[in-house]
């Protein structure tokens, strides 16, 4: 795991993976790359390899049928560090998938200092992304350990991208103000976050449909 060590507090990853994906006709936690590795499969591994333990996978619409791509899935069974939440309202919008995985990550014993939150439609994102932004800084030295107060997001040539780092004392100030189809992006600019160029990584494309 690049940057880390055992000092630095956990960080758990929180994969929205919620979304109908209508324009395409099927959600995209059921989407597959050209390699036909599953876009839920790859998601989850950049997240684990960059350092996140446990991931928090956020499903919802045709969940059931997603949660059959994930390791030891099947009758409820989830790996140790793989939990499941399926959002009971998802068709509301990102806010409500955003919401859920929140709350899984609070109801963890312990609670992680942080979690590191990516769309599954960005099909570059890799484990480098994610290390840089819990453990790397742009110039490969060691960043400030993520604490509970950190903010920080992925920028890919100036434009803002994921993944993004939220701390946990920000969760139930953000919890506040989701709503619909809004991120946590308003609140983030509003408290300062800091960007993390991670351009020479990968484009940060995500696949809107």
């Amino acid at each position: 795991m690049a940057g880390m060590d055992s000092a630095q507090p956990p960080i758990a990853g929180l994969l929205l993976a919620a979304g109908a994906g209508s324009r395409h006709g099927s959600p995209k936690a059921l989407r597959r790359g050209d390699d036909g590795e599953p876009w839920l499969l790859r998601a989850v591994g950049a997240l684990r390899t960059g350092g996140c333990s446990p991931v928090i996978v956020v499903l919802g619409a045709r969940g059931d049928e997603a949660e059959l791509l994930l390791p030891d899935a099947g009758g409820g069974a989830q790996a140790d560090d793989l939990i499941v939440v399926h959002a009971a309202h998802w068709a509301a919008g990102v806010s409500a998938s955003l919401r859920a995985g929140l709350a899984g990550a609070a109801a963890l014993d312990p609670a992680p200092a942080a979690v590191a939150v990516v769309p599954v439609d960005v099909p570059d994102l890799d484990g480098a992304i994610v290390a840089r932004l819990i453990g790397d800084r742009p110039d490969g030295e060691r960043s400030a350990t993520v604490s509970p107060g950190t903010l920080r997001q992925a920028s890919f040539d100036g434009r803002p991208g994921h993944p993004v780092v939220i701390g946990s004392e920000h969760w139930a100030a953000l919890d506040r103000r989701l709503a619909g189809d809004r991120g946590a992006r308003p609140y983030l600019v509003d408290h300062g976050v800091q960007m993390i160029d991670c351009g020479d990584l990968g484009t940060g494309i995500d696949i809107d449909d």
